[in-house]
């Protein structure tokens, strides 16, 4: 699989926001950036990945342009793709890492 470069870039420019040293791995045929060994998000084929913490993946999966991340058929939990469409904007995006990075953080304690 194929990943965007634009989206690569634009994760790693807003993960720069963040104190926190992220790193980066491929994964699912695509690159995901890690806090602490936890993936948060990553960019596979035009979609952005999320890891989204279970008491909030429901209300952001109704969301236009959000939808089950889904390689075999059935969801995998807490997982979440954002099409293209969904992420117009530098705050769309970093809406999404927040959210990446929150579950993230929530596995470490």
């Amino acid at each position: 699989m194929a990943y965007s470069e634009e989206l690569v870039v634009r994760i790693r420019a807003a993960l720069k926001s963040f104190p926190e040293e992220f790193t980066e791995k491929k994964m699912f045929g695509g690159i995901a950036f890690l806090y602490h060994g936890k993936m948060t998000v990553g960019a596979i084929n035009n979609d952005l990945m999320v890891r989204i913490h279970s008491s909030k993946i429901d209300s952001e999966l109704i969301k236009e342009y959000v939808r089950p991340m889904d390689f075999t058929g059935k969801p995998m939990k807490e997982f979440a793709f954002v099409s293209l469409e969904g992420l117009q904007n530098e705050e769309h995006l970093q809406y999404w890492i927040e959210l990446g990075v929150e579950h993230a953080k929530s596995k470490l304690e």
